[in-house]
């Protein structure tokens, strides 16, 4: 089978390595060259744990191709993704405009009858949209060409997603023809042979399960969050009220962990939209409003923890342990340590930052702003605090001797609540969580 996916970010890419690590050929197409030079020569543009490998075995096997050429990328194609990025717009909603290009170009240069899905995260409607400008591309040039367009969103956790690909715990996909549920069905066959969870289901409810899933998932985030502050202020402890929580079958224990807020390129940009896309239908939709207030404000939670353990901040040397929205990712969009970074600078707080990935990213926003540690106990090094924002492994049991000894101060804030309290502070350190 042949394949084709336009666009290279996190989902495009990914997509194609692991569709051609099925043995799928697959044509991965995107307009910037200079991106597509580097991933022929075998160096993925995102930091993804294993993607790199398999990336370089599927291509040297001939079963993976990049190209800025869309012609040649769709020449052959059965299936073609629409996997472009689909920013926020000043309102809240969906920029599209990448999406309505790809449309355009596939109905400027398609020769044969295909399906062609929407994977990039959209608005109900979309698809719809899509199909009409191909087929009014393909009517302008005289051509009678067969496209059925069918959604087909994605659901991959950064530093999982190989996982989440190749053993899905669900695929959807929108069709509203026989012949598309078909295509669809042969195309994910490979990653069905354990147990058959591909899912069909008209179009707009395809768009709107991944809206609303995400929107489900900020929302138990959101909720615990506010319910750790509540446990500041009553003496009580959130680790042990989401145990109490979890054990409810009703609830489960997934996404009930307290922190400093989410980030990343889904969450923030989907609860946005989903309720732009209620204000544009005349509802509003409260729940998911205050989520991303409450998201919003907590983000802002560490600098109140660092008040709380020093006072002034004024000249203080603060070191800041990840700065990547998640661990194994580096990606740095709406991350809860841009806004700490941004409000301890505000203060005139020395900056020092250190993550295993993501301080090229970081660096390309901060530049000689902040200082950058080489590790985290160089960071650390005469450091009136240490922050935890990202609990990336390496960070999960510090030498707390060897942090007493080289740091000026001592106060720990554990923005993800993993350290134990007892522990911390037998070691001489004022210990800061959330909710605990």
């Amino acid at each position: 089978m042949n394949i084709a996916i336009i666009g290279t970010g996190y989902v495009g890419l990914t997509s194609g390595v692991c569709f051609s690590e099925m043995g799928i050929d697959v044509w991965c197409i995107d307009v910037d060259s200079t991106k597509v030079e580097r991933l022929k020569r075998g160096q993925t543009t995102i930091y993804e744990p294993g993607l790199q490998e398999m990336l370089r075995r599927n291509a040297e096997a001939g079963r993976l191709h990049f190209t800025a050429d869309i012609a040649e990328g769709i020449a052959n194609a059965e299936v073609i993704f629409i996997a472009v990025g689909t920013p926020s717009a000043k309102d809240g909603g969906v920029d599209l405009s990448y999406v309505v290009s790809a449309a355009e170009q596939i109905g400027n240069t398609i020769t044969h009858n295909a399906v062609v899905a929407t994977k990039s995260t959209v608005p109900v409607g979309t698809s719809k949209r899509v199909a009409a400008i191909i087929e009014e591309r393909i009517k302008a040039r005289g051509e009678k060409i067969e496209i059925d367009v069918v959604s087909n969103p994605e659901f991959l956790k950064e530093g999982a997603a190989i996982k989440d690909f190749m053993s899905p715990d669900r695929v959807v996909v929108g069709v509203e023809s026989e012949r598309a549920k078909r295509v669809m069905a042969r195309l994910y066959k490979p990653f069905m042979f354990i147990s058959d969870r591909l899912m069909f289901m008209d179009i707009a409810s395809a768009e709107l399960t991944k809206y609303a899933s995400n929107a489900m998932l900020a929302t138990r985030i959101s909720f615990m969050n506010e319910i750790a502050n509540l446990c500041d202020r009553v003496g009580a402890n959130i680790d042990m009220v989401r145990k109490g929580m979890g054990t409810d079958e009703r609830i489960g224990s997934k996404f009930l962990y307290a922190g400093c807020g989410y980030g990343g390129s889904c969450f923030p940009k989907d609860v946005r939209a989903l309720a732009a896309t209620a204000h544009s239908l005349g509802l509003n939709m409260e729940v998911i409003e205050a989520v991303e207030r409450v998201n919003n404000r907590q983000k802002s939670i560490i600098v109140t923890k660092l008040h709380e353990a020093l006072g002034e901040l004024k000249d203080r040397r603060i070191a800041l342990w990840g700065l990547s929205f998640k661990p194994e990712t580096d990606d740095m969009r709406e991350a809860p340590s841009r806004v700490v970074i941004d409000a301890l600078l505000a203060e005139g707080v020395k900056v020092v930052a250190y993550d295993p990935e993501a301080m090229e990213a970081c660096r390309g926003i901060y530049g000689g702003d902040i200082a950058w540690g080489e590790d985290m106990y160089d960071t650390a090094t005469d450091a009136d605090a240490v922050v935890l924002i990202t609990e990336w492994k390496q960070f999960r049991m510090p030498s707390w001797r060897v942090l007493r000894r080289i740091m000026r101060g001592n106060a720990i804030i554990d923005g993800r609540n993993i350290y134990d309290r007892a522990e911390v502070e037998e070691q001489g350190f004022v210990y800061k969580a959330i909710g605990k």
